[in-house]
């Protein structure tokens, strides 16, 4: 009888222990972890972005051979820094929604684990 209750009881302090704390660490995990991917992702596109630019603008110099082609040149650099900066400003705000997006969910998370500590505690 006693031997029942004390399995009765690991198996309590067992489930308790998933619901408290090893399923709430789980979840955030995974949350973090698809933070990291997107956030990884839209840096490594961004780079890749930029790089491009770059090598496209350096090609763009080594045709300079005269006036004509240096003011295609110049031309190519000033279309190409608006691009730029239009590029930034859109990898900012994405950058800024995966964080905020994460934020969010993490609050959430951590909302739900502390209201299920309560509810656990009080059993």
């Amino acid at each position: 009888m006693n031997s029942n209750i004390n399995k009765q009881s690991a198996e309590k302090t067992k489930q308790q222990l998933e619901s408290v704390f090893v399923s709430p660490m789980r979840s955030y995990t995974l949350t973090a972890l698809d933070y990291y991917d997107q956030l990884i992702s839209a840096q490594m596109d961004a780079a890749r972005a930029y790089s491009d630019m770059a090598i496209a603008q350096a090609r763009t110099w080594l045709d300079v051979k005269d006036a004509d082609s240096f003011k295609k040149a110049m031309d190519s650099q000033q279309k190409t820094a608006s691009e730029f900066l239009e590029r930034v400003k859109g990898d900012t705000e994405k950058v800024t929604s995966i964080s905020q997006s994460f934020a969010q969910d993490s609050q959430k998370q951590a909302e739900e684990t502390t209201k299920k500590a309560v509810e656990t505690a009080k059993q």
